[in-house]
C-alpha cells in the first residue's frame, strides 16, 4: 500500500478532513496550509486530514514496514506556535474522530507541542517542543503495569527513584523521543522509517533518531494543527486545555508520500 499527495487536485477519497472551531484547510497548487486564525481558548480548533475516521482500530490502514516523507514548514518557530501539530501514525486513542472505546496510545510520528504542554514521557527530552517520537503503551506488560499506577506515581515523585526507574519504564512503554533543532519556519524534508522492530527519523537526510522501538500496527495516518495542550507526567500531573491563538498560525505542506519500507 502506498500514497502520494501534493494537493494540486481535490483530495483523494481516502483522505478525510477534520476542520472544527477556527481551523481552516486551504488546498492549492502550492500545497496545503493548515491554519488557525484568531481562535479562542473557549473552543477546540483543528485543521486535519487523516484516513481513519469512522473505522474501528483493527481496520486502520497502515502497518510496517513503510516510509513517510513530508515537505513542510510552519509559520512560527518552536515555542511560539501555539497548540499541537505534526504528522505520522497513531491509534487515535482519545475519541477524536469516532465513537471507539478509549485506549492507551500507540504512535510513531513527528510531533509538536507548545507550552504549557508537558508530556514528559522521555527521561532525557523536554515535555514540549518539536520532536521525533514513538510510544506503544499497549504492550501487554505495560497494560499490566497500569494496575500499579497509583503506587508508581507515588514513587516517581521521589526524584532519585524517578531517575533510576523511569528509563526502564519507558522501555516497556516503547517511548523514545528526540528534539528536532532545525528551524520549523524553513522548508524541510521529514522522513520516518517505520520498521517491524524499530523506527528511524531524518530531517533533510540527517539522522534525528535511529533504532527507536517501533509500535505495532495497524495505525492511522494523521496530519494536523490544533489549539490544545496536555500536561501528563510520571509524577501524576494531568491537565488538558485550550490555547488562545492571535492572528494566523499555520503549517504548510508541499507534498507527502507513504511508500513501502525496508524490513
Amino acid at each position: 500500500m502506498k500514497a502520494y499527495e501534493d494537493f494540486s487536485t481535490p483530495l483523494a477519497s481516502h483522505w478525510n478532513q477534520h476542520v472544527v472551531g477556527g481551523g481552516t484547510l486551504a488546498l492549492g497548487v502550492d500545497g496545503a496550509r493548515f491554519i488557525l486564525a484568531n481562535t479562542s481558548s473557549r473552543r477546540y480548533a483543528n485543521a486535519q486530514i487523516d484516513d481513519y475516521q469512522g473505522l474501528p482500530r483493527r481496520r486502520f490502514p497502515w502497518r510496517p514496514p513503510l516510509r513517510l516523507t513530508v515537505l513542510a514548514r510552519f509559520s512560527h518557530p518552536s515555542g511560539q506556535l501555539p497548540g499541537t501539530a505534526g504528522f505520522g501514525f497513531w491509534n487515535d486513542p482519545f475519541l477524536m474522530t469516532g465513537t471507539r472505546i478509549p485506549t492507551l496510545p500507540r504512535a510513531v510520528w513527528f510531533f509538536y507541542a507548545s507550552p504549557p504542554s508537558n508530556m514528559k514521557l522521555d527521561l532525557h527530552t523536554p515535555g514540549n517542543g518539536w520532536k521525533a517520537a514513538t510510544v506503544d503503551a499497549l504492550h501487554p506488560f505495560a497494560v499490566a503495569m497500569g494496575a500499579c499506577s497509583p503506587l508508581l506515581i507515588l514513587l516517581m515523585n521521589i526524584h532519585p527513584l524517578y531517575r533510576r526507574w523511569w528509563s526502564a519504564i519507558q522501555r516497556v512503554l516503547k517511548v523514545r523521543e528526540a528534539t528536532i533543532h532545525a528551524d520549523m519556519t524553513d522548508w524541510h524534508t521529514y522522513t520516518l522509517e517505520w520498521g517491524l522492530e524499530t523506527a528511524s527519523f531524518y530531517v533533510d537526510g540527517e539522522s534525528i533518531l535511529e533504532h527507536a522501538p517501533a509500535p505495532r500496527g495497524p495505525l492511522g495516518f494523521v496530519m494536523w494543527l490544533d489549539n490544545q495542550y496536555l500536561i501528563a507526567t510520571p509524577q501524576g500531573r494531568f491537565r488538558w486545555g485550550l490555547i488562545d491563538v492571535t492572528g494566523d498560525r499555520w503549517m504548510a505542506v508541499k507534498w507527502f508520500s507513504i511508500s513501502p519500507g525496508q524490513m
